[in-house]
């Protein structure tokens, strides 16, 4: 199971994330996200536990507690293609966020 763990300290590694999972079970991978352009983290990451009912009980668990000095959030990630299936958004063609103005 795929699990999305946000609001990490942006100081966290990667063996710190997977470690922290590991008390629940077998943890695949660690990765947290890093901005490609500062190199800094971006406070939020992806664990992958092959064991759901493991990763569901660290779900369970994790979601909430503090670590290293912040509430974390910890859930099933959702696939991309499987997200806001529903979203019907606005018009997305338009730049810049004012107001539109059509009828001038």
């Amino acid at each position: 199971m795929n699990i999305y763990v946000g609001s990490l300290h942006f100081k966290m590694n990667e063996a710190e994330l997977k470690e922290l999972f590991e008390e629940y079970g077998e943890v695949a991978s660690a990765k947290i996200i890093f901005d490609k352009y500062s190199g800094k983290s971006k406070g939020f990451g992806f664990v992958e536990m092959p064991n759901e009912a493991e990763a569901k009980k660290a779900i369970e668990e994790l979601n909430g507690a503090e670590v290293q000095g912040r509430n974390i959030i910890v859930n099933e990630s959702i696939e991309r293609g499987e997200r806001r299936r529903d979203f019907r958004g606005g018009n997305n063609d338009r730049r810049g966020g004012g107001p539109r103005r059509d009828n001038m």
